[in-house]
């Protein structure tokens, strides 16, 4: 397409903007993001302190049924596991008090009515965590497994005198689907993103299906109150409040995963993902600069490079900045692939990619129009 003089400056500057914007990615990756790919696990304290394992549980019989045994068995010398049943009205009840005969260190607590002034899951869980015996709280979903008898040991072995954090990683079961693959990489993005940041001192979220802390913490910060308005953030907003670089770890041994099943259907996993995407506004400031310039940069790193290479402008300075940022990527998370125990996910990493930041940007656009308010 031949360009008139008038559009040449234009054209330009979209092109300037295209190589910064290149670059900015490029930054992200080796500077933040290569910190998990070339992580190499601190050695643990060997802490085997007392653990209380807590669970939040609403109409999860099934859920239960085939995982709670998995987290009653683990191989640690000291634990209990309290499950809050949050009103259920199926057959979770029953559940819980058949396993209560047979595991000794099994508590459940019931909540028989819904309380309004809590939204999501948080009061059951703060229920849970001040109940709880022990000082390292260990959190994890009913819809959750551990990915070894050895989850509590691992995730144990992290604290110290100086640890009042502990985040891990909380893949999902691989299946053979285009859902499931996508869904595992926007997990495995996401978890990329907050672990490295962890690793550069930055740490800003976690997730609750593997998150641990100290009670004491929970209880000094006033656990959920300052949020509890919201229906999510019980695991984001609370690290984003408590967790700085000093008294924060990662573990990323496959051991230490905790593995659960994907949303059926793409429209259940917006759902969630709105649910998710609804607490990032809440984040202390300069998390959600770093955040949202990374979000921005992404996106607008492929719309500027699809503009310039449909009219055919400096193309090949375009290919090569792509190809800069593209050799970048497979570098890197190949190696946090294998960190994470997700190799077949880097391959078609671009491809992804490019269909979760469509699919973010329709869950944003639903958080505007949808609210949701009930976890369950």
């Amino acid at each position: 397409m031949q360009l008139i003089p008038e559009t040449l400056n234009i054209w330009s500057m979209l092109l300037i903007l295209y190589l910064v914007i290149t670059l900015i990615q490029v930054f992200y990756y080796w500077f933040f993001f290569a910190r998990l790919g070339f992580y190499k696990a601190r050695k643990s304290s060997g802490s085997r302190k007392a653990v209380s394992v807590v669970i939040a549980a609403k109409n999860e019989y099934l859920n239960l049924k085939k995982n709670l045994p998995l987290i009653l068995e683990q191989d640690y010398p000291e634990y209990e596991v309290l499950v809050v049943n949050d009103a259920s009205d199926d057959e979770t009840s029953s559940l819980l008090e058949e396993f209560e005969k047979k595991y000794q260190h099994l508590k459940t607590i019931k909540l028989y009515q819904n309380l309004n002034f809590f939204r999501g899951k948080k009061f059951p869980l703060s229920i849970g965590i001040r109940s709880a015996k022990n000082e390292i709280i260990l959190l994890t979903d009913a819809d959750c497994r551990p990915a070894s008898n050895a989850w509590i040991k691992a995730m144990a072995g992290n604290f110290n005198k100086a640890t009042d954090v502990v985040l891990a990683y909380g893949p999902y079961e691989k299946k053979k689907s285009l859902l499931n693959r996508i869904i595992r990489f926007d997990t495995f993005h996401i978890g990329v993103q907050y672990l490295s940041f962890a690793l550069a001192g930055l740490p800003y979220m976690g997730v609750g299906r593997n998150l641990a802390y100290r009670k004491e913490l929970f209880i000094r910060q006033k656990g959920f109150t300052s949020h509890y308005k919201l229906s999510s953030g019980d695991d984001d907003l609370f690290v984003n409040k408590v967790a700085h670089r000093h008294n924060t770890r990662i573990e990323i041994r496959p051991k230490a995963h905790t593995l659960s099943t994907t949303k059926s259907t793409l429209a259940a996993w917006l759902r969630q993902k709105q649910r998710h995407l609804s607490t990032g506004k809440f984040y202390r400031s300069k998390f959600k600069w770093l955040l949202g310039l990374y979000a921005f940069s992404q996106l607008s790193f492929y719309v500027l490079f699809f503009l310039l290479i449909s009219l055919g402008y400096a193309w090949i300075i375009v290919l090569a900045a792509f190809a800069l940022r593209l050799c970048t990527q497979m570098i890197v998370l190949k190696k946090c692939s294998n960190r994470l125990n997700e190799k077949d996910l880097f391959v078609f990493s671009p491809l992804f990619e490019l269909i979760i930041i469509l699919l973010n940007l329709i869950s944003a656009g639903r958080n505007l129009f949808v609210k949701q308010h009930k976890w369950k």
